[in-house]
């Protein structure tokens, strides 16, 4: 209890002086903060380590509390400098989403950021996205990457939304809002060349090699609990983290693949696949993560439809 009234009574005072200080000394707090290193925030701003320092000293006897304490070459966030980085990272992300709202509210053509994870179904994305390829005055702007570095791009206001399959934690700090947009069955899929014998799952699943998704995924998750259960040890083809990939090995029958149908779906309409069957108690979600932003992006009530877990 003591604890959280110290946090609050900064917190307080914190609040009290934001009018009073120089945003300067804020702006190289945080930039040193999220460094790490008071020499290399020094070089990256072109400036002296000792301007620097006295920028930081100047805020510190302001607030009336030490913000760093250091550990060797390590500068160390104190306590009451966790509570300053908090408001100085929700004062700098306002100011960005300022402007970047203006200067695109400013334009003909409103830009819509999206961001998805590396191994998410293409064709899932097309489908999020379909809703607003005809709009004229809509540009899109697509980036990939691993889900840590897009949800941080996130909270940077970089992106509007991220398109994932497990919806990231919200907390006070990050308050992430995790729109549910689908939930995709998962089948076994393969040539017809591999299933002439039979079509029978688990004959398959004895007989055929299997073209996998990586451990640490739900579809793999539930799906080897779901061969314990059978007591099945089935012969693996590839492991892949990428659906792309195994959209390509299950067209030039590696083995049989275990995906949800959206990813093979122009395969499944040719025929160059089949889809044996549904696998029981298996599936992918997909959300869109947002965060709570003052100025939303507008393009995004259009695709996210009020979903929201």
């Amino acid at each position: 209890m003591h604890q959280k009234m110290r946090c609050l009574k900064l917190a307080i005072l914190f609040n009290e002086c934001m009018s009073e200080f120089n945003y300067h000394h804020l702006r190289y707090f945080w930039a040193v903060a999220h460094d790490g290193n008071l020499t290399r925030t020094a070089e990256r701003l072109n400036l002296s380590q000792s301007a620097v320092s006295v920028q930081i000293k100047q805020l510190e006897a302001h607030l009336g509390h030490d913000l760093f304490e250091r550990r060797g070459r390590q500068l160390i966030l104190t306590e009451a400098g966790r509570i300053a980085l908090d408001y100085a990272d929700a004062i700098f992300a306002a100011g960005r989403e300022l402007i970047g709202t203006l200067q695109d509210k400013g334009r003909g053509r409103q830009a819509i950021r999206v961001g998805a994870l590396a191994t998410l179904s293409r064709n899932f994305q097309m489908e999020f996205l379909r809703p607003i390829f005809a709009r004229a005055d809509v540009e899109i702007v697509l980036r990939s990457g691993r889900s840590a570095e897009l949800l941080q791009s996130l909270e940077a206001q970089n992106l509007d939304v991220v398109l994932i399959n497990q919806p990231p934690a919200r907390d006070a700090v990050t308050p992430f809002v995790s729109h549910r947009l689908s939930e995709q069955p998962v089948s076994l899929v393969g040539t017809a060349a591999l299933l002439k014998e039979t079509s029978d799952v688990v004959e398959l699943l004895k007989t055929q090699p299997l073209i996998l998704p990586t451990s640490d995924t739900g579809i793999r998750i539930g799906f080897d609990a779901w061969l314990d259960r059978l007591g099945l040890r089935p012969q693996i083809a590839a492991e892949v983290d990428d659906m792309a990939m195994m959209r390509l090995l299950a067209r030039e029958g590696v083995g049989l693949a275990v995906l949800p149908p959206i990813v093979v779906q122009d395969e499944l309409t040719s025929g160059r696949l089949i889809e044996v069957d549904r696998l029981p108690g298996i599936g992918e979600t997909f959300f869109a993560v947002t965060i709570t932003r003052r100025f939303p992006n507008p393009i995004l009530a259009e695709l996210l439809d009020g979903r929201a877990i």
